[in-house]
């Protein structure tokens, strides 16, 4: 620009204050602009912000998260009842009932354990009553028998030719025992009963008491 310019309308200093007042004017209006757009922002910038501050706090899941399955207990199978709906209840043992096998014990001694030629062996037999209360058992030569083997041979039973009374029902009180002594005349025995039995061998021999689901101990003895 000329400046003879400045000499023909205005001085100047009024042209610098013109310039600098229309500076001053359009840097007003950028600041109001710069301020209107970060007041507009900011809200969403915070938000921006908290949600990554809110994302940051949250932890990561674990990866692989172990899982535990309670699998129920089956229920029990009902059992089938009874006729008539109901399961029957076993009866009470009531004083003079036929002894049970389970509350019995059997048992046998020998009086020797060798016999001389001529001497019969004899044998202590006792039955004891261990249950709750009295009861019945047959303690007759078949209810309860003595049986004498040698090995594999049956060689004499107190069942055998049996004559008379067969059956003897004892009452057994709890804890009192029924003793009966047996004698074995030495001759076998079998089911001929009229048939005349041969006398026993000397010799090594086994007696046993028995009676229904009972077994005594054995005992040994020997005849010369």
């Amino acid at each position: 620009m000329d400046p003879d310019t400045f000499r023909n309308d205005i001085g100047v200093d009024v042209y610098w204050r013109r310039r600098m007042a229309a500076l001053v004017g359009v840097l007003v209006v950028v600041a109001v602009v710069a301020w209107a757009c970060s007041s507009t922002a900011g809200p969403e910038n915070a938000s921006e912000e908290s949600a990554s501050i809110s994302r940051s706090a949250t932890p990561d899941p674990l990866p692989g998260v172990l899982t535990v399955t309670v699998t129920p207990s089956p229920s029990p199978t009902p059992h089938p009842a009874k006729s008539g709906g109901t399961q029957e209840a076993s009866r009470p043992k009531r004083p003079g009932d036929v002894c049970d096998s389970p509350d019995l014990v059997l048992n046998m001694a020998d009086r020797g354990e060798v016999y001389a030629p001529g001497s019969q062996p004899r044998f202590i037999l006792t039955l004891v009553n261990i249950g709750d209360a009295m009861c019945t058992v047959d303690v007759g030569p078949r209810g309860v028998e003595v049986r004498i083997t040698s090995g594999s041979d049956r060689v004499w039973s107190s069942a055998d030719c049996v004559g008379g009374a067969v059956d003897n029902i004892h009452k057994l009180e709890r804890g009192i025992p029924y003793v009966r002594e047996v004698e074995w005349d030495r001759r076998r025995s079998g089911t001929d009963c009229k048939a005349e039995q041969a006398v026993a061998r000397p010799g090594t021999y086994v007696a046993v008491a028995r009676a229904p689901g009972l077994r005594s101990h054995k005992t040994v003895f020997h005849l010369r």
